[in-house]
């Protein structure tokens, strides 16, 4: 498809020109990376098909994000699914509230190397995981509102034209997703900073988790961690809550990470978030293996929440195949 759009007026290089702006978009509707790949792919086989439609050049962004969000709600029409309650953490500290929170298990991070390609300016707050959790509660069409106008900045008349809707429409979906996204995100949600930037807290905290990490000592991992600290591990639904816990699931006398081996640790960053790529070099081995990803959440110069994501991850970031 690619090359027969290209042979045609230059059409498939001004598509081109859109990729990755329309692949944030997929992927803010979608919660999930390849999804969003396949989607900006269908986006595309859609606007060669309708090419005669549009009109003018200075109208063909509008209109490209109009086909890709239409095209993100027929998948999830197609593929519904919402986020679901977590069973027990695996362990936990007593006396903590328990975060309200439900697993997304198609969640995966964006690397920031990919993000910064872009030609628009993706601003934290509207690309780490937090929202992302937060807006797969949405419906998918309050998704969509929200998304075009608080996000993208659209007027109501124009959102209500993309997606079929009349402005009062539009205008109810808006009220009705705004105090529902709140209620999903994180307390002090807005105090983390929506710089692109890594702060200074964010640079020190990363370099004292790598070197915890490449210790393997649980001791020092506690000194970076808050109190509360919750660990994830998507699409797995298992999850720890609390210093304690997190310190228990790292002894080797459980059978916890510390145990496993040799650890060497590469920083890295997601969602606009400090992360880390760890890999590991087990017993009889001679090289480091690559094990997880962790994408950070750092509040009060302390890790509040890490995210942590497969192998299958490395690839996408960019990270060797081995050390």
């Amino acid at each position: 498809m690619h090359g027969a759009v290209t042979a045609v007026d230059g059409f498939g290089e001004r598509l081109e020109e859109h990729r990755r702006e329309l692949h944030v978009h997929c992927y803010r509707m979608l919660g999930s990376f390849d999804e969003a790949e396949d989607l900006v792919q269908e986006t595309f086989l859609r606007a060669w098909r309708r090419r005669d439609a549009l009109r003018g050049e200075d109208g063909l962004r509008a209109w490209l994000y109009r086909i890709a969000t239409n095209a993100c709600l027929d998948h999830l029409r197609a593929h519904p699914r919402r986020p679901r309650p977590r069973p027990a953490p695996v362990l936990a500290d007593s006396g903590l509230d328990r975060p309200v929170a439900d697993a997304v298990p198609w969640l995966q991070p964006y690397p920031d190397a990919l993000l910064d390609t872009a030609d628009v300016v993706i601003e934290q707050e509207t690309i780490e995981l937090a929202f992302l959790v937060a807006i797969q509660h949405l419906p998918p069409r309050q998704r969509a509102v929200l998304i075009l106008r608080d996000v993208l900045g659209w007027p109501a008349q124009e959102t209500a034209e993309a997606l079929g809707l009349t402005v009062a429409a539009v205008k109810s979906a808006l009220q009705r997703a705004r105090p529902a996204l709140r209620r999903h995100l994180p307390e002090r949600r807005l105090e983390w900073g929506a710089g692109v930037e890594p702060t200074e807290a964010e640079r020190a905290v990363l370099r004292r988790y790598v070197d915890a990490v490449e210790r393997a000592d649980p001791s020092i991992l506690a000194e970076v961690l808050r109190a509360d600290v919750v660990q994830t591990m998507p699409p797995e639904p298992i999850w720890l809550h609390g210093r304690g816990a997190f310190v228990a699931g790292w002894d080797p006398a459980a059978g916890g990470p510390a145990g496993w081996g040799e650890w060497r640790v590469l920083a890295t960053r997601a969602n606009r978030q400090p992360a880390v790529a760890a890999y590991l070099r087990r017993p009889g081995e001679t090289g480091f293996s690559p094990s997880w990803v962790g994408v950070l959440r750092v509040e009060d110069g302390l890790i509040s929440q890490i995210t942590v994501f497969g192998e299958e991850r490395f690839p996408l970031f960019g990270l060797p195949s081995s050390l």
